[in-house]
């Protein structure tokens, strides 16, 4: 996502033929028999509201998936003391309440967690609690946290690792001298343009190379591209970065992102049903950017245990300090800070900033949002027309205004 950030019409009948031949997956999906549109259509907000709701709740269609395994004792979300009541607030001119925004932000689902219990949860357009929702970007969130994980497990040897430590393929390119800390604040300084609606950009560019199934494409892309600034002085928001991190990960712990992220939190903190995860292949490599699935409840709970530092067991499974850092604001070499931590992004209204409030976003409408003040975790589905610039009241501000009548 690009914090106020989409494809193409490429290839479309590649991506039509590519969807064809995948499994429906009736079987563990309540809406596996549903008609869905295309990766491209996503992209270009070329979806009519009742087509995109069912490609959101059926991406595990669109590419080749790896299964992120659930297992175990389930972590019980009880309902909280106090259940949210009204909201109420302003935004610009206007006077919104809980009810306008699920409309006008187009939101399918959302899950407001206090204290770590449920204080309020509804689901629309159709979904229930067993749907799985694509995340979007949601997912560079999760994947930095995999490389927290890595760091304090010893895998990666830090924030100073140089990436051509764990990615063969980008030696001798752009990412010499690139460390770890430079992709998780997206300042590489290799050249990028996220633009989604320019069909010359890298990030439709990354697309297409997700498109052809092509074993090593991504890396072959992001091995291709220019410097354009010296590592750590300019945040550039590239999706490109984040399959360098996926990268990374894979190559310092030796087993796909899935894999370790159903070892690591899907099992052991508790998550009720299994996910899914976008490949660059058949038993590829997993899109490090987006193309996680999962259901509403257990993108909660994610939050919460980030919200809770990490804690599994009684002890963290992240590195000291790891979700203050990440949370940001993070600083460039030349001491500019930056409205961005470790693939999270920092507050930007007034309340959230007081709060410490942060969030993983995705295009579209996903989004989770935390609030280590008020001890406050939500989670949206969004279904909004086109993939940026379409959400009548910022989230943001809404959030805010959830949080504080909770208190």
């Amino acid at each position: 996502m690009m914090k106020r950030f989409a494809t193409t019409g490429l290839a479309l009948a590649a991506v039509s033929a590519l969807v064809a031949a995948l499994p429906a997956r009736a079987a563990d999906s309540p809406h596996g028999g549903e008609r869905i549109g295309t990766v491209s259509q996503i992209y270009d907000g070329k979806l009519l509201p009742d087509e995109a709701v069912a490609t959101f709740r059926n991406i595990d269609r669109l590419f080749p998936t790896r299964t992120i395994r659930a297992g175990g004792t389930v972590r019980e979300l009880r309902p909280a003391e106090k259940p949210l009541g009204e909201v109420s607030f302003r935004s610009g001119e206007e006077t919104y309440d809980l009810y306008d925004v699920l409309a006008l932000d187009s939101f399918t689902a959302m899950i407001v967690l206090k204290d770590g219990k449920v204080a309020y949860e509804t689901y629309q357009r159709g979904n229930t609690p067993e749907t799985r929702w694509m995340s979007m970007s949601v997912a560079k969130s999760i994947t930095s946290t995999l490389a927290a994980i890595a760091i304090k497990e010893g895998k990666l040897s830090g924030l100073d690792a140089p990436v051509t430590q764990y990615v063969e393929a980008l030696k001798g390119s752009a990412y010499e001298g690139v460390t770890l800390r430079d992709i998780l604040m997206m300042s590489s300084g290799v050249r990028w343009n996220e633009t989604y609606t320019d069909p010359a950009s890298d990030r439709r560019a990354l697309l297409k190379a997700q498109i052809s199934q092509e074993p090593g494409s991504a890396m072959k892309l992001m091995a291709s591209l220019p410097r354009a600034a010296e590592p750590g002085t300019v945040n550039t928001y590239s999706t490109g970065e984040t399959q360098v991190l996926g990268e990374i990960v894979r190559g310092a712990v030796g087993k796909p992102l899935a894999d370790y992220l159903s070892e690591k939190i899907w099992v052991p903190y508790g998550m009720e049903a299994d996910a899914n995860w976008w490949l660059d292949s058949p038993d590829g490599h997993e899109i490090g950017g987006s193309g996680l699935s999962a259901t509403l409840r257990d993108f909660a709970r994610f939050g919460q245990f980030f919200l809770e530092n990490g804690v599994i067991g009684g002890a963290s499974i992240l590195p000291d300090g790891w979700v203050r850092a990440a949370a940001g604001p993070t600083t460039l070499k030349d001491g500019s800070k930056l409205d961005y931590g470790y693939m999270w992004w920092t507050g930007w209204t007034e309340p959230s900033i007081a709060d410490g409030a942060f969030a993983a976003i995705g295009i579209q409408g996903q989004n989770i949002y935390i609030n280590p003040k008020r001890n406050v975790v939500i989670v949206t589905f969004g279904a909004q027309p086109k993939p940026t610039g379409k959400e009548p009241v910022d989230p943001l501000v809404f959030f805010d205004a959830v949080a504080a009548a909770l208190d």
